[in-house]
């Protein structure tokens, strides 16, 4: 289990404007680094096409997934919107978790975008500190 995850500012400004390019739908995506940095962040589509769920694109994901290894990176996180909350991972999130690495929801705060990140294994949630580096 990873107890934090660590992004640039730049790479937190790309996911905020993304969410907020999709919304009122779901967005997704993948995060790709080493241990519990990100190197890289990379939008999939929500085949789902949904405000209330979210599934990524098969055919993008495995790209993604190639260009991650292409890279000699790994995933370390999946990130996707909730426009409409919650602020937490849903029971379908929950059910839905396939792989071990931390999970950004992104929700909306009043008028403003916000994330918080879940380590999410085995039914049980536990959230995780997100550090936003100010400096590449």
């Amino acid at each position: 289990m990873r107890t934090g995850l660590s992004l640039s500012a730049r790479q937190w400004e790309k996911m905020r404007r993304h969410v907020t390019g999709c919304a009122p739908l779901e967005a997704c995506g993948l995060l790709a680094g080493k241990g519990c940095r990100v190197e890289s962040v990379f939008f999939v589509a929500n085949a789902a096409q949904s405000p209330v769920r979210f599934r990524m694109d098969p055919q993008e994901q495995l790209k993604t997934f190639n260009q991650i290894e292409a890279r000699g990176l790994e995933l370390v996180g999946i990130f996707h919107s909730h426009p409409a909350g919650p602020e937490r991972p849903s029971p379908t999130d929950v059910a839905e978790a396939a792989y071990p690495v931390v999970h950004l929801i992104w929700f909306v705060d009043g008028e403003a975008w916000r994330a918080r990140g879940f380590w999410i294994e085995a039914g049980r949630v536990s959230e995780v500190d997100l550090y936003i580096l100010r400096s590449e």
